[in-house]
């Protein structure tokens, strides 16, 4: 006898697929890949030309959402209409950006329209803010390379007392450059403050192989899933166009301590350089899944499905094993949209 599937709304953000992806169409494959769900999926999109849009296999209708500058408010407003209309389960956010804003909000959602997430604490995701990285890793016994914050142009050329050059240029929330002199950093500077504002990190270049690791952990201090992957081809934007998952037991180890101590509730990604001594430094710590979570997926472990379960309540048990020597590789493709369709997501917010 077929097993019936249950019927399931989840709303994703997230749905950018270019050459700087978010991870919404990932995640949005990976839960329809779900045996145990039949899904409705609901886009949830801030741009007009965001490509999930259209991506109607994928994507049964995109509503937008007002940028998190526009702040709570106008998000739940905008939130309890779509709701109204969709009646929606579980929702998904994918930026870093917005998820302070869901966070706040994730128990009004719950308790007024019955929308579930399983998402960081407000302290979860604060903690490991890119200016607090350092101060992270000395309390829960990682590596971060030495970083500081600054305000302002002028400040750079004291940069030489803490560090040698090259050193890496971050946003507060996305964008990283490296620099190989004071110019080079003054132009990234203006260039990412412009797109993400004040702070900008500066953070000391650490030589190695960079390595990811996606994972999700159940806000207990277990580990339900995690896939490291090594990349293979990087964009000039930093992102990886192709990987592959790897067999590293002290990369795992490290993961499942860092989620052990910090009680991390959610998905998330670690980005890391294992140095040529076997050393580990941790880069970032993403509050979110990765645009490359599909990978996990292919290797046996559907990280987006678990997270669905947890916001449920439902009890997951942890992935053992995962298929080491599988890649991912992206690609891009043009599809063709009616005119229609785009004026009407710019006119009416919702296709």
């Amino acid at each position: 006898m077929k097993k019936k599937l249950q019927k399931i709304t989840i709303a994703v953000t997230g749905l950018n697929a270019i050459d700087s992806p978010g991870p919404g169409i990932a995640v949005i494959r990976a839960v329809r890949e779900s045996k145990n769900f039949n899904v409705r999926i609901i886009g949830l999109s801030y741009e007009t030309l965001e490509p999930g849009i259209y991506m109607h296999d994928l994507v049964d209708k995109t509503y937008q959402i007002p940028f998190p500058s526009s702040g709570t408010e106008s998000l739940l407003s905008r939130l309890q209409y779509i709701n109204s209309i969709e009646k929606i389960d579980v929702l998904i956010p994918n930026f870093d950006a917005e998820l302070f804003s869901f966070i706040k909000l994730e128990k009004t959602l719950r308790k007024e329209m019955g929308i579930k997430m399983f998402l960081p604490t407000q302290e979860q995701f604060e903690a490991r803010h890119k200016v607090n990285l350092e101060a992270y890793g000395k309390k829960h016994g990682i590596k971060v390379p030495h970083g500081k914050k600054i305000f302002s142009i002028n400040e750079i050329p004291s940069l030489r007392n803490e560090f040698s050059y090259p050193v890496v240029v971050k946003g507060q929330f996305y964008d990283a450059a490296v620099a190989y002199t004071p110019e080079q950093v003054a132009t990234h500077f203006n260039k990412i403050s412009a797109k993400w504002g004040l702070p900008i990190i500066i953070q000391q270049h650490i030589y190695g192989s960079e390595l990811n690791v996606t994972a999700i952990g159940d806000g207990k201090g277990n580990t339900i899933g995690a896939v490291p992957m090594r990349k293979q081809y990087i964009t000039d934007k930093g992102k990886a166009w192709a990987g592959i998952s790897i067999d590293d037991e002290k990369l795992m180890k490290t993961t499942q301590k860092l989620l052990k101590s910090t009680k991390w509730r959610g998905g998330l990604e670690l980005e890391l350089i294992k140095t040529s001594d076997g050393d580990y430094y941790l880069l970032e710590i993403n509050p979110r899944f990765p645009a490359w979570v599909y990978l996990a997926v292919g290797c046996g472990q559907n990280h987006p499905e678990a997270l669905v379960n947890l916001a449920l309540g439902k009890a997951v048990k942890p992935f053992k094993i995962y298929d080491i020597g599988k890649m991912f590789i992206r690609y891009s493709f043009d599809m063709i949209v009616e005119l229609s369709e785009f004026e009407k997501i710019s006119t009416l917010g919702e296709l």
